[in-house]
């Protein structure tokens, strides 16, 4: 074609010859699109993370039901400390707010509290390429690594064995796993993990709030442990939930994947 003086231009065909697809050019390109994070494969590493996330939330909250059944003295929700469950000791307990403790099944629970650290840690490690690029969405995983961090802390070492240790998981997992949480909230919207922004605001802001409550002592009807749980309990109704929504996203992905002959 060079020796009769036509050019040919990247995509336009020349006249007289059938217009087609060509290689490197305007045509094939209108042909390729770019999917948007939220329908990026989900890869085997985030759904085990979800999976991690799913089996810490679900073990946790049915030891709490089991532990407290145990109990052969009554247990409130409202004037007993989730900590109570893994107390090694029976006795009086707390000057400021005097409860009888006595709980059966503390190494059961205390064990619950360590693979729920695990597991919590894990998840967020493992579906970190689901939550967006930047310094926000890495603040937010940094802080619910802590969080599971506070777990390992809180069932290695019960109220009544050390207390300051106690004490600082107890803050990893209420404040520091809290503000985490709520900064989950606004990582990038094309995320997973950003498709359920209001969601999770929702959850970190109504943690918080029971943060507050039961540290500043203003928990009026919801009692001492009825604050604690507005504190604890959202941040394992969130891993329960995105959890499934990764699991969801990679079996759509599967299907939606063409079969290749």
């Amino acid at each position: 074609m060079g020796r009769l003086g036509l050019t040919p231009v990247a995509g336009l065909p020349l006249a007289g010859f059938p217009a087609g697809p060509a290689r490197g050019g305007l045509t094939s390109m209108t042909h390729v699109s770019v999917p948007a994070r939220v329908n990026a494969p989900v890869g085997i590493p985030a759904q085990v993370g979800a999976v991690a996330w799913i089996a810490g939330a679900a073990q946790f909250l049915v030891m709490n039901v089991v532990a407290q059944a145990a109990w052969t003295t009554p247990y409130s929700l409202a004037h007993n400390n989730i900590s109570d469950l893994g107390a090694v000791s029976c006795g009086m307990f707390d000057e400021e707010f005097p409860r009888y403790i006595c709980s059966p099944l503390h190494v059961l629970f205390n064990a619950s509290m360590i693979v729920q650290g695990v597991l919590l840690a894990a998840g967020v490690l493992l579906s970190a390429r689901l939550w967006g690029k930047g310094f926000l969405p890495r603040t937010a995983q940094t802080l619910l690594v802590l969080a599971g961090v506070g777990y390992l802390l809180a069932g290695l070492w019960p109220g009544d064995v050390n207390l300051d240790l106690h004490v600082l998981g107890a803050f990893l997992i209420m404040m520091v796993g809290n503000v985490g949480l709520v900064l989950a909230g606004f990582v990038p919207r094309d995320s997973l993990v950003g498709r359920v922004r209001w969601f999770t605001v929702a959850l970190g802001l109504a943690a918080l709030a029971g943060v507050w409550l039961h540290f500043q002592r203003q928990f009026g009807v919801l009692g001492l442990g009825g604050s604690e749980r507005i504190a604890v309990f959202p941040l394992q109704l969130w891993t329960l939930v995105i959890g499934g929504l990764v699991l969801v996203s990679a079996r759509r992905n599967r299907r939606r994947t063409p079969v290749r002959p």
